[in-house]
Parts: structure tokens; C-alpha cells; sequence
């Protein structure tokens, strides 16, 4: 499992990484693409979202998996990439930035790398 340095990160497996006080992207863990397998579908909703609601969600071999905001904010821009190429996320999961965040609030309960590395850690494959 690979935890990127310098990224923020929730209990649910989504990474942060901001530009700017109040602009991020928002992409999925290397420890959550390994846990659902073959990524075959990336779903995100536009407009505003709120820290721990659904977001969108993501369709694998294995199972549909919501993704939960790790921030309240204004989703500005959703990444056409992972649409297009769903595998990417499972390729590069911290070069596959699902969407763009503004406006963000609500970003206390973020982890950094030391603190999410023993979450993983602790649970099930």
C-alpha cells in the first residue's frame, strides 16, 4: 500500500490535496482502489457537497462504492479523465484527481500521511 506524503486524507479512503487555502482536488486512496479491484465506472455530482455525504461513486469488478466529501465546498470541476479511463484511478491513484473543490469549509477532520497510514493498517483486505 502507498501513502502519498504532503496529501490529506479521510477515515473513508479519499485523498485531498489543496492548491490553496479553499481549492483542492479530490481523488481515491491507493488503499481503496486495492480494496475494490478492477475500476470500471467514475460517477461524481456537480454543484455543492457536504464533508461525509456521497459525492458520487465508483462501480468495480467487485462492487458500487460511494465516495464521501472529505470537505463542504463547491465541486467546480469534475475530471473528465477517469471517466473516460476508469482504470487510470486503479493506475495511478494519487495522479488521478477525481474532481476540483472551491469554496471549502469544513476540513478539520482531515488526516495527514502518519496519522491515515495505521487506519489502513487496522483493517481488513
Amino acid at each position: 500500500m502507498k501513502i502519498e506524503q504532503g496529501l490529506l486524507y479521510t477515515k473513508t479512503h479519499e485523498w485531498v490535496k489543496f492548491l490553496d487555502d479553499t481549492t483542492a482536488l479530490i481523488g481515491l486512496t491507493d488503499y481503496a482502489q486495492n480494496a475494490m479491484g478492477d475500476i470500471v465506472f467514475v460517477s461524481i455530482n456537480e454543484g455543492d457537497c457536504t464533508k461525509s455525504e456521497v459525492m458520487g461513486d465508483v462501480e468495480s469488478v467487485k462492487a458500487v462504492s460511494d465516495i464521501y466529501a472529505p470537505v463542504t465546498g463547491n465541486i467546480s470541476e469534475v475530471n473528465q479523465a477517469p471517466q473516460d479511463d476508469p482504470a487510470s484511478v486503479n493506475n495511478d491513484p494519487y495522479g488521478t484527481w477525481l474532481c476540483k473543490v472551491t469554496d471549502i469549509t469544513d476540513k478539520e477532520e482531515l488526516l495527514d500521511a502518519a496519522a491515515y497510514e495505521p487506519l489502513c493498517e487496522k483493517e481488513p483486505e
